[in-house]
């Protein structure tokens, strides 16, 4: 029964030979309890380190080093590109995953809802250049 239950948590296989030969006879519920808990504080503590340098938690302190604070709308900004444009490996973007369905392809949103800009203003013909010494006429 317990060579099933093991084989049914897929474990690595140099995994499975320490659970079934050291954790599971040689300690009790309290003792495997208290060296379960510090392993997954142990595991937390990596998780939080490597977290500043990696997806969203990164992006953003890379951006917060050079310019010490972003502004609201740049955050915003940021935040958009990074939930509806940037895909992961497999093809999915963060909006994707959590709303379970495709969002519409962001620039093309901004190209439909963004007004075209205005025309650019017309140049001013160049002022004449004034000569500082006149001529004299001999």
């Amino acid at each position: 029964t317990v060579q099933q239950r093991i084989e049914a948590l897929n474990l690595a296989p140099d995994i499975e030979p320490a659970v079934l030969g050291q954790l599971i006879p040689a300690l009790d519920t309290d003792t495997r309890a208290s060296i379960e808990q510090v392993a997954g504080d142990c595991a937390d503590l990596f998780q939080r380190s490597s977290s500043a340098v990696e997806g969203r938690n990164g992006q953003l302190s890379l951006h917060h080093h050079g310019r010490h604070r972003l502004s609201d709308r740049k955050l915003a900004a940021l935040t958009a590109v990074h939930n509806f444009h940037i895909r992961r490996p497999d093809g999915t973007t963060a909006a994707e995953r959590f709303f379970g369905r495709a969002p519409p392809p962001l620039f093309e949103q901004l190209i439909a809802r963004m007004p075209l800009p205005p025309r650019p203003r017309r140049r001013r013909p160049p002022t004449p250049k004034v000569p500082y010494l006149t001529p004299l006429a001999a």
